[in-house]
């Protein structure tokens, strides 16, 4: 079995990165790893506090001079260096090198694979979705700092309530359709549009929350959002 998780920014690295977190991170997944000699996972981490805090620098300082692409090469950087701490505390388990471009991976060496950043224009939800193509996966876990999607922004909206189950279409209302660098959704909308194009499911969690991520591993009831077709 394969997962293929998109290990929020927010997640990994709030500020600076989470030692706690990691660490019973890692374990959770390897206990899983040694009861089933099938189950293989990929992690595209994203850039979380640190990226966020570099890119809002690089705008005080340049102001209108400040360029998105340039935004995004400096979250893509933060992403690479969560990714390759996530890569290393994993030890034997993950023996391929760090993945930076998702088109390029030939094959899946070992348990556990490691990806970043790729480029600019999206945020690492996409690489997720592009590897998910990739290996044949048709299933998304995105874990972030929300435990589900609501119908509109908790922080403006008092009767915005939490969802369930939505479909593409009305997730990508929601989110709209052009990627910012830093920008806060559930899942980047030019991720949203590749999964639903290809059929993909998404399922949007907290991170945080390792009792329920292990529910949703071993296929159990799970707090959460499941987007799809």
């Amino acid at each position: 079995m394969l997962h293929v998780i998109s290990l929020g920014g927010s997640v990994v690295a709030p500020d600076g990165a989470d030692e706690q977190f990691i660490r019973d991170f890692v374990l959770m997944i390897e206990s899983l790893l040694k009861e089933d000699a099938e189950r293989r996972f990929i992690f595209v981490v994203g850039g979380g506090g640190p990226a966020r805090v570099w890119q809002r620098v690089y705008r005080n300082i340049c102001g209108d001079r400040a360029e998105a692409q340039q935004a995004d090469w400096i979250g893509i950087m933060a992403t690479r260096l969560n990714a390759q701490l996530i890569k290393a505390v994993f030890g034997d388990f993950c023996v391929q090198d760090l993945v930076t471009d998702p088109t390029q991976v030939s094959a899946f060496v070992g348990r556990v694979m490691v990806a970043a950043g790729w480029k600019p224009g999206f945020s690492s939800d996409n690489d997720a979705v592009l590897l998910a193509e990739r290996f044949g996966a048709d299933t998304v876990i995105n874990l972030s700092n929300i435990e589900q999607v609501y119908t509109d922004d908790p922080d403006k909206n008092p009767d915005a309530t939490p969802v369930n189950l939505i479909s593409w279409a009305d997730f990508c209302a929601l989110v709209g359709e052009s990627w910012v660098p830093g920008k806060h959704v559930p899942f980047d909308p030019v991720a949203s549009r590749r999964a639903a194009e290809r059929g993909l499911t998404v399922i949007c969690t907290a991170g945080r929350n390792l009792d329920n991520l292990k529910q949703l591993l071993e296929g159990k009831s799970f707090i959460g959002t499941i987007i799809k077709n």
